[in-house]
């Protein structure tokens, strides 16, 4: 499997002192978010070229780390239809310029539909969603012409809140295009009742959304004794991470896997425990 973690997890620094730190923290590959990751570079809408993704992503493999996928979240809902238009350019120009980054995914969350409650009312849930569906099969269309992946990543507070949500999303977009960013915490740190659920909502995202799943992100939460959830390094929560390392290794042989939730310090014991848990030997 490849490890790696979010680009910007080492700061916003100029790209070729970021390029050399993420080599040094023993990482495979990066999610890269070019606005909070590259300090020295304007990568604003309308400034990306092939000659500027081949001289990033030179960078970083010269310290021998892939981009494994461009991070682009976007709000694919959101009401005001020119913050929503000035988005989906944003995400467009990076479908067309990924592979020139040396990536294939370009991965956005979905954002939270109660965004719609003061123009839609009750109807907002309802309201949210058609706008979803009409982004992501515009943003399809155009991944579809430069053989690009969307990642998109179900969150348990956003209009993808559930497996089931993403499952019904992929139906009525039939797009080869779309695929799914795996992240288990994200579908359960929403309240005790949904961490209790969690075998079974993973479950569910296994049986539902398997096939499709490109990349994964892991990291871990810790509950406190008043029953608050927030998100820690893997290994010191009371997530099975491990176990979803393991299982997710056998579903999707070789899959990267970003982590999440760390600081430049702890890197390195993530990966540690990363890949331990990956080769069998942390006990689940």
């Amino acid at each position: 499997m490849g490890f790696g973690t979010l680009a910007h997890t080492f700061g916003c620094k100029p790209l070729v002192e970021l390029a050399e730190e993420a080599g040094r923290s023993g990482i495979d590959f990066v999610q890269l978010a070019l606005a909070k990751a590259i300090a020295d570079i304007d990568t604003s809408t309308g400034n990306l070229s092939p000659g500027l993704a081949n001289h990033i992503g030179e960078q970083f493999d010269r310290n021998g780390v892939r981009i494994g996928v461009l991070g682009c979240y976007i709000n694919p809902i959101e009401p005001d239809l020119a913050l929503r238009r000035a988005d989906i350019a944003r995400f467009k120009e990076h479908i067309r310029f990924a592979r020139d980054f040396g990536t294939s995914i370009v991965a956005t969350e979905t954002g939270r539909p109660d965004i719609w409650k003061q123009q839609a009312g009750d109807r907002y849930s309802e309201v949210a969603w058609s706008v979803l569906r009409d982004t992501v099969s515009e943003l399809a269309e155009e991944a579809d012409r430069w053989g690009v992946t969307i990642g998109l990543e179900p969150v348990c507070v956003h209009t993808l809140a559930s497996p089931a949500h993403l499952h019904r999303l992929l139906e009525e977009v039939p797009s080869s295009t779309l695929g799914v960013v795996l992240d288990p915490c994200n579908l359960i740190y929403g309240s005790l009742e949904l961490f209790e659920q969690r075998a079974a909502i993973i479950d569910s995202a296994f049986e539902l959304l398997g096939d499709h799943i490109v990349l994964a992100h892991v990291k871990d939460l810790d509950i406190s004794p008043d029953g608050k959830i927030s998100e820690t390094v893997i290994g010191h929560g009371s997530y099975d991470i491990a176990s979803f390392i393991q299982r997710m290794n056998a579903r999707k042989p070789l899959i990267d896997m970003s982590i999440e939730a760390l600081k430049p310090e702890t890197v390195a014991e993530a990966l540690a425990y990363a890949r331990a848990a990956a080769s069998g030997t942390v006990t689940v």
